[in-house]
């Protein structure tokens, strides 16, 4: 089996190849990491949707995402239950409030969310099996991937210590735990019941709610109810979403609103010009020292065509060379990342897809720069 001549070619310098191999994993290592962190706050702003039971969800058209929810009066929750096919509802309440450490008696702000216990919505088993402690005044559940600033409430309460704080000048007891994570727009997150989040937010109206959650019989045809519920429901102060709208508005909300997703994007971006100016260098160097070998093979009756696709071989070995230390790297990030900050940072097939292809895009875009350096290969000007 014959050694193809790219090969030939860039192995002969070690140290330009070695170059070229570093900068190349270093882009990719740019670009998994803008783009990591980008998919960690998408998948991490929609944890709580997603573990809610529900597949009608009213909210206010002024909200922004659950970091900045609007209320709305609970009479449009009551309104949608006498639509046929409406099963249940229940209010949901959203908001922030100090949390002080009782170890170090620190303050942070902290998500709670506040749910009616007779009938449960998240598909939690730490809410499931903890729903009659909830009817207790004072009761909250903690979020066991909170942030440790918040101390170590998951560790005290596994030993079987009582944990006690203050929420907003109110003492509250810990009965139990469960698991969502924290996100960019929420350090930590508790869950009470309705009745203790209204005592907590003892200024608030109790006749408005951030979300009301709608589930529907089970052979109801979804798109029909909403359809009835948007036009009973038309004055303009609720939005009616579908499960995946709902989701797809908190997405929608980060990605495109926030400067966060422009800035992880534009890290992608500048990532890929890192590498393709890089690969340049090294292809168009490359080409420029073989230029006297181009030429002979030019008389020897190989066409423009053939030197192209041998520097665009050369562009495609450096891309899956360069390739795979950046992801090995990258993954060893991920997982220091995902332990510090608690963010569900992962290398999904995609991901690694995407990156990939990327790399390709950029090689080989280097290599159609490099090339017009072998139109001056010409054998009668270089003997």
């Amino acid at each position: 089996m014959k050694t193809p001549l790219a090969w030939l070619q860039l192995s002969k310098e070690k140290i330009r190849l070695l170059i070229a191999i570093a900068g190349i994993s270093f882009a990719d290592i740019l670009m998994f990491m803008q783009l990591g962190f980008k998919t960690a706050l998408l998948n991490s702003a929609v944890r709580i949707h997603e573990n809610i039971k529900g597949d009608i969800f009213l909210i206010s058209p002024q909200s922004d995402a659950l970091i900045g929810m609007k209320s709305f009066s609970s009479r449009r929750l009551y309104e949608a239950l006498a639509v046929k096919e409406v099963e249940s509802i229940n209010p949901l309440y959203i908001g922030f409030t100090t949390w002080k450490n009782p170890l170090n008696q620190k303050t942070r702000q902290i998500m709670i969310m506040g749910f009616n216990p007779k009938e449960p919505i998240f598909n939690l088993s730490g809410v499931q099996k903890n729903l009659d402690k909830l009817k207790q005044p004072d009761q909250v559940l903690f979020d066991t991937d909170s942030r440790p600033e918040f101390g170590p409430i998951p560790e005290l309460f596994q030993e079987g210590k009582t944990v006690k704080t203050e929420i907003s000048n109110r003492q509250i007891e810990v009965a139990g735990l469960f698991t969502i994570g924290a996100t960019f727009g929420a350090d930590g997150n508790i869950i009470t019941s309705d009745l203790n989040f209204l005592r907590i937010f003892a200024q608030r109206d109790k006749g408005l709610i951030d979300v009301g959650v709608i589930n529907l019989e089970e052979d109801a045809n979804t798109e029909a109810v909403i359809k009835t519920l948007k036009n009973k429901l038309s004055s303009g102060d609720v939005l009616v979403l579908s499960r995946d709208e709902f989701v797809n508005y908190e997405r929608s909300y980060w990605e495109n609103t926030t400067a966060v997703g422009f800035v992880f994007t534009l890290g992608t971006v500048m990532g890929l010009i890192v590498g393709t100016v890089i690969v340049y260098q090294i292809l168009y160097t490359d080409v420029a020292d073989h230029l006297p070998e181009y030429a002979t093979l030019k008389a020897m009756g190989y066409t423009n065509n053939y030197l192209l696709v041998l520097v665009f071989q050369q562009a495609i070995i450096l891309a899956c060379i360069g390739f795979l230390p950046g992801l090995g790297f990258s993954a060893f990030l991920y997982s220091v990342t995902a332990k510090a900050t608690g963010l569900p940072i992962f290398l999904s097939k995609s991901l690694i897809i995407s990156v990939f292809l990327l790399t390709l895009f950029m090689c080989g875009f280097s290599g159609a720069i490099a090339v017009n350096k072998l139109k001056s290969a010409d054998p009668a000007d270089i003997f």
